[in-house]
This record gives structure tokens, C-alpha cells and sequence, in this order.
């Protein structure tokens, strides 16, 4: 199952991405990528997403396989299938830890980076047709 949580808001700027410990001592602190996350048992079918991402846009990406606990990485509908012992992962722009305006009445169209949403878009295109095709 993929999950696609926000993806709308990226920012060049510095420090305008936040991880809670210890992903803040080694993910960049620029808000400009995309994320995908899972938990451990779901790694490697994120990864293949991932190379088949990376083969379809060149659009930055981070990954990570982890444990749910870890703030965050269960705050979506995904983490529903992997109580049910189905392999999913999250697509994400890491909604909270980066974007200020979320779930708040400020969370308005204006706000979102269309082109990059567009760029993203196309690579999940192809990484869903690649990964259907295997």
C-alpha cells in the first residue's frame, strides 16, 4: 500500500525542515524533498519505490525504514495496513515537521508549490507503472 500523506510544500530555505531525534542529525534541514517512510518490514518494497522514483524524476527524495514508534512515522492511514501485517509506506513532504500552516485554517491553496507537486507527481506516475510491471 502506498500512502500519500501532504506533498504540496517545499522550501529552499534553511532550517525549514525539522525531524524529531535522532533524524535531525543526519537528514537535510531544507524542506525541498520529498519522503518516503516505512516501517522495517516494509523496507524493501519502499525501496524499489524509491529506485523506481529516482529512475522517473529527478526530483530530491529521502528515505527511511524504521520503527513506528519513532514520532511521526505512524501518523497516517498507513500505519492501519501494518497492524494488519500489510506491507505500505508513506509518501509525504513531512506535513508537521515542516509545514507550519498544518491541519490550522491557514492551510489554503496559496500555499502550495504546484510546480514541485507537478514534478512529483510525474515521478510517482512512474513509479507506481514500474512497480505494477514487476
Amino acid at each position: 500500500m502506498i500512502y500519500l500523506e501532504t506533498m504540496g510544500y517545499y522550501s529552499n530555505q534553511r532550517g525549514s525542515q525539522r525531524y524529531p531525534f535522532p533524524f535531525n542529525l543526519f537528514y537535510p534541514n531544507r524542506g525541498n524533498f520529498i519522503g518516503f517512510v516505512s516501517n522495517l518490514r516494509s523496507r524493501s518494497v519502499m525501496h524499489c519505490a524509491v529506485r523506481a522514483f529516482r529512475a522517473h524524476s529527478d526530483f530530491p527524495i529521502e528515505c527511511c525504514a524504521t520503527w513506528a514508534r519513532i514520532p511521526g512515522v505512524d501518523w497516517s492511514d498507513h500505519a492501519s495496513f501494518w497492524r494488519k501485517g500489510y506491507r505500505a509506506f508513506m509518501v509525504t513532504d513531512t506535513a508537521p515537521f515542516r509545514y507550519r500552516h498544518y491541519h490550522t485554517d491557514q492551510d489554503t491553496p496559496d500555499k502550495i508549490d504546484y510546480d514541485s507537486l507537478a514534478r512529483v507527481t510525474g515521478g510517482l506516475c512512474g513509479t507506481i507503472a514500474s512497480l505494477a510491471a514487476e
